[in-house]
């Protein structure tokens, strides 16, 4: 006898249909299930990088990263891969900051008017002359 509700020597044969796809499923003609999965991996990856972008345009037009005081850097000299020299402008002051992998360390100031005119084009506060000037001194014509 046959469990089941079937009687003897009946058998029943279960017939499986495929249902029909619809809009919402997985389901892709004519791309294998590893072209979809990169497909879809691809496109989640553009989503995220252009969600970023986004979020990283909009905190800087809201003024996230930007320096709000009196700190300004005015310059860098680097010595070698992890060691530098700074100049750090801090109100009306210049500090020559030196910075290394055991810290930072404060190594003296420089007057303000030198770091101006080195920045206006000026080395030498001294003598202000143009290249030219220099040049034609060299040569002994003058002007």
């Amino acid at each position: 006898m046959l469990l089941g509700g079937f009687g003897h020597g009946q058998q029943r044969s279960l017939q499986i249909r495929p249902r029909a796809a619809k809009a919402g499923d997985n389901v892709r003609r004519g791309m294998s299930p590893l072209a979809h999965y990169v497909v879809e991996t691809l496109v989640t990856l553009a989503a995220i990088v252009a969600l970023s972008v986004l979020v990283l345009a909009g905190a800087r037009r809201a003024g996230m990263g930007k320096s709000g005081g009196p700190l300004e850097l005015v310059g860098r000299l680097p010595l070698d891969a992890r060691r530098a020299v700074y100049l750090v402008r801090v109100g009306p002051t210049v500090y020559v900051v030196g910075a290394s992998e055991a810290g930072i360390a404060k190594l003296g100031e420089v007057a303000p008017e030198l770091v101006d005119a080195n920045r206006e084009g000026n080395t030498d506060v001294a003598s202000a002359t143009s290249f030219r000037e220099v040049l034609s001194r060299a040569f002994g014509k003058s002007r």
